[in-house]
């Protein structure tokens, strides 16, 4: 038998939108079905995830749901319509889905921050800084795969680069400015890098001195991608095991309270530049 592909963040996300529109409209599967033609298992199978689905469904759905937010079914029009293979796929089945997934979800942001306390942002890493983060994982990961991962971190760093690139903010927290990753030369590189991606339009980087004390979000790093409407956000969390991905409305309130907090308690752009270039001469 054939192996199904597991659904990626982004289609689970589609499924689930399709979902709560049909439960907040009070309707069941049955009702769904009758309206595209399908049978029940194949509804459920689209708000899994598993089944992809067509703009003119989502827009039969939307209209007879009685949903009147037009730039959220707009959105989620965009998001089925986007059959094209983005170049994340060319490491589907050699690296793990969820790095995947975290391209995916920057390629389609409208604007992404990031928290960070332990590393450098990858969107703003250099190579041989990747290279190093990966090389401190256990078990260790072979060396190919870190070869792999770095080239497709690389590669991730065009949405900064491209026609229309994405407006990011990055929030990073003093320490990790002093962590060495590769050692003083390749750590005082990637402060002088991280300066200079600074300098873009759409790049703006912010330090968190050690000295402001406690802060919320110690414990994560977070990325959160602002989607075309704000009901489409997504917070996407690292840990040890991988990365998890979170839509709930408490949960982004939660994540937009500590972007606040920390956009609030870092220092601006200027002083930013200013620190980092500090901690690079040091090296």
């Amino acid at each position: 038998m054939p192996t199904r592909t597991m659904p990626t963040e982004r289609q689970r996300r589609l499924g689930a939108e399709l979902r709560k529109m049909r439960l907040a409209a009070g309707r069941t599967t049955e009702y769904a079905a009758g309206l595209l033609g399908l049978d029940r298992t194949k509804v459920s199978n689209m708000e899994a995830g598993i089944r992809a689905t067509s703009p003119e469904r989502i827009r039969v759905l939307a209209s007879n749901y009685d949903c009147a937010d037009q730039a959220y079914v707009e959105a989620l029009v965009a998001m089925a319509d986007s059959r094209k293979r983005g170049w994340w796929e060319q490491y589907r089945g050699i690296l793990p889905q969820g790095l995947l997934d975290v391209a995916e979800l920057e390629w389609f942001a409208e604007k992404l921050r990031s928290l960070q306390t332990v590393h450098v942002p990858g969107l703003l890493q250099l190579s041989g800084y990747a290279r190093a983060v990966f090389d401190s994982a256990l078990p260790p990961l072979p060396k190919s795969e870190v070869e792999l991962r770095v080239a497709q971190r690389m590669q991730r760093q065009q949405v900064l680069e491209r026609e229309r690139p994405v407006e990011y903010v990055a929030y990073v927290h003093e320490l990790a400015l002093r962590m060495q990753f590769g050692g003083r030369r390749t750590a005082r590189e990637q402060l002088h890098h991280l300066c200079e991606m600074s300098e873009h339009d759409n790049v703006d980087v912010r330090v968190l001195p050690v000295e402001v004390g406690v802060f919320p979000g110690a414990g994560h790093a977070v990325l959160y991608a602002s989607a075309a409407v704000p009901q489409l956000d997504t917070v996407q969390l690292d840990s040890a095991h991988g990365g998890e991905f979170t839509h709930a409305e408490a949960q982004l309130a939660k994540y937009r309270a500590h972007m606040d907090w920390w956009h609030a308690k870092s220092l601006d752009q200027q002083a930013s530049r200013d620190f980092i270039h500090r901690i690079a001469q040091a090296l």
